[in-house]
């Protein structure tokens, strides 16, 4: 079974609440590899490459974030899968 990839955005109260480390800890713990990295204007946003079952779970987690976050939106585009190394947490953008 291939790989399938989605770059999400996340908005609400999703920054200064753990949500990057808690991202890359879900995700590694589901196979995934990719990346997630705030957003100037206050979203997370993170690329999920994994199997589609492990990457829909991922989506439903973001739903609802660590303890402190207040999700509002989780928007997931289709984006086409390329090999990564791993989890990471990147800088801002």
């Amino acid at each position: 079974m291939s790989d399938i990839a989605r770059h999400v955005y996340v908005s609400g109260r999703v920054q200064g609440v753990w949500f990057r480390g808690w991202t890359c800890q879900e995700a590694r713990a589901l196979g995934l590899t990719g990346w997630v990295r705030n957003r100037r204007d206050g979203r997370v946003e993170a690329l999920l490459i994994g199997s589609e079952a492990a990457v829909r779970e991922m989506i439903r987690r973001l739903h609802l974030g660590p303890p402190m976050a207040q999700v509002r939106e989780v928007e997931a585009r289709e984006e086409v899968p390329r090999p990564l190394a791993g989890f990471e947490q990147r800088p801002s953008a």
